[in-house]
């Protein structure tokens, strides 16, 4: 990520967290991360990771796209890179990425937060995904949906695979 998007993620991220009255210690404990690192990333320094962000956003309880929002370059670590296309505006929150997965790559991905489902719809190469354990492999223009609340992962082999990704988060007492 440049150097401004950094700032810019630091400075959203700061709002957030005192908007909700989390101190960084707070913060950083109930995100698994030291609060060094948490200054740091608000201050615009650091590089974090997709699930370091992932989990700022649960903790926050905001959809990750929300903490993402004023970045405009697609953030990427290990050979995958995401995009906001866009977020919507109803209920339930619906955000729209742009996803990239470099050959030879698995990723591991985090579960989200409860009845959080995501759909995928490959538009090249070739992709295996979903939960650990039960993934499915696409072909172009194929796609799958999904539950998110476990882990799961993406995972191609010697080409690149590119893709649209909806991410549809769960409401409490709403069944997914």
């Amino acid at each position: 990520m440049d150097a401004h998007s950094l700032v810019t993620l630091g400075q959203h991220l700061q709002t957030l967290r005192k908007t909700q009255g989390f101190s960084l210690s707070q913060l950083a404990s109930a995100a698994g991360i030291a609060k060094s690192n948490l200054c740091r990333l608000e201050q615009g320094n650091g590089n974090p990771t997709l699930d370091t962000i992932w989990r700022l956003a649960v903790q926050l309880n905001v959809p990750f796209g929300t903490l993402v929002a004023p970045i405009s370059v697609p953030l990427g670590e290990d050979g995958v890179q995401v995009q906001l296309i866009d977020q919507g505006k109803g209920v339930p929150q619906v955000d729209a990425y742009w996803m990239r997965c470099a050959p030879n790559t698995l990723r591991h991905a985090e579960a989200h937060t409860p009845g959080t489902r995501e759909t995928l719809t490959l538009i090249s190469g070739w992709l295996e995904v979903g939960p650990e354990g039960a993934t499915t492999t696409l072909t172009p223009g194929e796609s799958i949906t999904f539950q998110a609340d476990q882990p799961h992962l993406y995972r191609t082999h010697t080409d690149e695979a590119t893709l649209l990704l909806t991410v549809t988060y769960g409401q409490e007492g709403t069944p997914p």
